[in-house]
């Protein structure tokens, strides 16, 4: 029987890159947050005399050869497994293509979850998260998922506290960004730039101090004596609501935002106006609204379900396509990963 892996999407609760490392990469502090929103991934696979691949899925410009990223990591999985095996790949694409939301790389680590079921063997964690690491920068998010701190490339993941699950309205522009080229306007926006700060370092100090102790600022945060003990379901789905918000709200005031938006926005103005729809303003503004990653896709954070509705059809009202979903908690990432 096949395994069905729900692939999860994501976005970059704020992005800051820094320079060129020495092997060519950048340097990056990103917020990561799974999405309910997905892709899903099938897999079948056998022990064999030799290891045979194949790769099929339901939209065109997905590669089914040696450069899809679920191949790759099949392959490089079975070597360091020492086991041949004849595997079968099938990706129905849900999500967008060069969208930001790390549908690719998600995928990726789908096809290697359903490969250690279908095997009944599991390379040890660290060695799971170096193999993704390998595979793709965005790869190790979706081994551990909900709300993870990334430094290095991006591939150096750290599980964060979780964000009570907030709901979201993503924004699907038909235009598809390329990572690789906005990484290169990038850099040639800093050679015009003075120096400045470590921002990378900033924005790492800025997210440890969204979980610091309650009160450790003079500001006892979260206190509500009449509700110590106990309280009814509705009160309690109350306190995760104010929590979510509260949370968000202090990384908004720590002014964090994705770089990527100051050099894909000039050559796409068009997702500059959807971030603003986005937005909104008054009562129902969004909590947060950014580009995910280096786009196209862009997202808003709400306190409801009403106002992210509102900001759903606003979107779509001005010609773009908008979907409603959650923030997806670390505990019911793992707990809804099968498609069974």
């Amino acid at each position: 029987m096949p395994t069905v892996v729900r692939s999860y999407s994501k976005i970059n609760l704020g992005l800051v890159i820094g320079p060129v490392r020495p092997d060519g990469f950048h340097g990056l502090t990103t917020l990561y947050q799974t999405l309910e929103l997905h892709d899903l991934v099938t897999v079948s696979a056998a022990r064999a005399a030799e290891t045979k691949i194949t790769l099929t899925t339901n939209d065109e410009r997905v590669p089914t050869d040696a450069k899809n990223t679920c191949w790759k990591m099949v392959e490089k999985a079975l070597g360091r497994l020492d086991i041949a095996a004849e595997v079968s790949i099938h990706i129905e694409k849900r999500l967008p293509v060069q969208g930001g939301m790390g549908a690719g790389s998600a995928n990726a680590a789908a096809a290697l979850i359903g490969l250690e079921r279908e095997l009944g063997a599991a390379l040890p964690g660290t060695e799971r998260l170096q193999l993704a690491g390998e595979v793709g920068s965005d790869v190790p998010l979706f081994l551990i998922g909900g709300t993870i701190l990334g430094l290095g490339r991006g591939e150096l993941v750290y599980p964060f506290p979780d964000i009570p699950s907030v709901f979201c309205v993503m924004a699907i522009p038909e235009v598809g960004v390329s990572t690789p080229q906005a990484f290169r306007d990038w850099d040639a926006l800093e050679l015009t730039q003075d120096s400045k700060p470590d921002r990378l370092k900033e924005l790492s100090l800025a997210y440890a101090s969204l979980h610091a102790e309650p009160g450790t600022s003079g500001i006892i945060r979260g206190s509500n004596p009449g509700n110590k003990q106990g309280g009814s379901e509705q009160a309690q789905g109350s306190q995760q609501d104010d929590l979510a918000e509260n949370t968000l709200l202090s990384l908004v005031r720590t002014g964090v935002e994705n770089d990527f938006e100051r050099v894909v926005f000039p050559v796409y103005p068009s997702l500059r106006e959807i971030k603003r729809e986005l937005m909104g303003t008054g009562r129902k503004a969004a909590l947060y609204a950014a580009l995910s990653g280096s786009g196209s896709a862009l997202f808003g954070l709400y306190r409801s379900e009403a106002d992210a509705r509102a900001a759903q059809q606003r979107v779509q009202d001005a010609g773009t396509k908008a979907l409603i979903t959650k923030t997806l908690p670390r505990s019911t990432y793992w707990s809804r990963m099968f498609a069974e």
